[in-house]
Formats: structure tokens, sequence, C-alpha cells
């Protein structure tokens, strides 16, 4: 098993056999071993992700969240006040918006409300699973649209992993990103930031006063990202750590 996940390129092979040999079901290893040596996330694979100390369920489709975004989410929990209705866009696998509630209520600080929407089916399912321990909704549709009207105007934090990839750059992805999760998150358009005009033109919208929009951007982007939110009336500020940058707007 090791040796044909090593033949495949996966470099922490002897950690990936560990992984799978946990996660097969009787008589189930050698096919859950074929679909990572053919190029499947690791996390679909075993239908889990660590993120922000959570096992977060992931399934087949549907977008792997990344560590380096937990940056994002301790950004968020900083910033939240306590009873912020908590909202995450773009929500894939539900994971952002189920860490921050969990931090935010480990803080003492809980959340009033905990909402997420994708306008994939594949992911809308998969963050009900995550998210329904917790008391979350989700909703299916695209960006604002899908979230309840009572939300508008009082929601405090408002995660929104946006697709941020040019669409030039998409072919330069590993394959079992361009292969295995959805086009729709992850490609940004043509300067990767298309779905992040969208949502800082709706955030003073749905944002309670003094409420934050938090997005992840690249160091590239993050001059055009900033006047985006500028433009939509949000006062932006940036963190950078050593893998991500922290885009914040701030309602008047």
């Amino acid at each position: 098993m090791t040796a044909e996940l090593r033949a495949a390129g996966c470099v922490f092979a002897e950690e990936e056999a560990r992984l799978l040999l946990d996660a097969a079901a009787p008589g189930e290893l050698a096919a859950l071993v074929r679909r990572r040596a053919l190029g499947e996330p690791l996390e679909q694979v075993v239908g889990w992700a660590e993120f922000c100390g959570l096992r977060i369920a992931v399934e087949p489709g549907v977008f792997v969240p990344r560590r380096r975004t937990e940056f994002l989410v301790h950004r968020a929990a900083a910033l939240a006040a306590p009873g912020a209705v908590v909202a995450d866009l773009c929500c894939g696998t539900g994971a952002l918006g189920l860490a921050l509630h969990t931090l935010l209520r480990r803080a003492g600080r809980p959340a009033a409300a905990l909402h997420a929407a994708d306008i994939d089916p594949a992911a809308v399912r998969c963050a009900r699973r995550n998210l329904a321990p917790a008391g979350g909704e989700v909703h299916q549709g695209d960006l604002y649209a899908a979230l309840p009207g009572a939300l508008r105007g009082r929601i405090g934090v408002l995660l929104a992993n946006v697709p941020y990839v040019p669409t030039s750059q998409i072919a330069l992805l590993p394959p079992e990103a361009r292969e295995h999760e959805p086009h729709a998150a992850l490609d940004g358009g043509e300067d990767g930031l298309d779905v992040l005009r969208r949502v800082a033109a709706g955030a003073a919208e749905w944002l309670a006063p003094g409420g934050h929009l938090l997005v992840e951007t690249t160091k590239r982007q993050l001059p055009a990202a900033e006047a985006a939110l500028a433009a939509a009336g949000l006062r932006p500020h940036h963190t950078t750590s050593d893998e991500a940058t922290a885009l914040t707007a701030t309602t008047p």
C-alpha cells in the first residue's frame, strides 16, 4: 500500500497509508488506495479534513478546506462581538462557519445564529452534515440570494472564502484540485476577483452596523481587492501570515 502511494507521488505516503487504513471498512482498503493513487484528494477519500482542530466531513466533489484558511477564522474570532450572527458564504463543507462558531462558544462569546450558503448542491449537502449538530442552517443559492431576508442588516461576521484563482491559472493548479474539486469553487475570473467584487457590492446591505466581512486573497491581488471593498462603502484592512492574507472590511 505504501509503495503504491509513493509511486503515485504521495510525499507523505506512510502517513496517508495509516489514514486510509483507519478509514477503510472491511474489504474497502484497496479501493481507497486506488482512488488516492489516481489523484483524488486524500480528504475526499477518507471522508474528512482537519480544520481548526475539528474533523470536518468532506464528500467527493466538494472543495477541501485548506489549513491556511484557519488564519481567516482566527481573525474573525478576534473581531466578533458577543452574540454576533455568523454567516458563511461560498461555504463548501461549512468548515469556516463551524470553526468560528466553535471558537466563539469556547471563548464564552457564542454566536446568536449560524448560517451558511453555497450554490453547489453537493456542498450544501455536505455542509448540512457538518453544521446540523451545531444548530447551523445551510441554504442553497447564489451568494446573498440564498440567505433568509430576515438576516439583512443583522450579520455581525460574514465569512466568504470566495474563489480567487485567475481563470488563466486554473490549469496550473495541482491535478487533485482542478480535477476533483468544483471549478466554480476555484475560478475567480480574469483577475481572480469577480466573486469578491459581487460579495463586496452586497455586504453593506447585509452586515449589521460595525459588522465585518472577511475574505482570503493573495498579496498580489490585495490592492485591487481593497479598492473593491472601499468602493462598496466598506473600510478595508488586511493582515498577513506566512501563507495567507486575511482581508477584513467593516461597515461604518
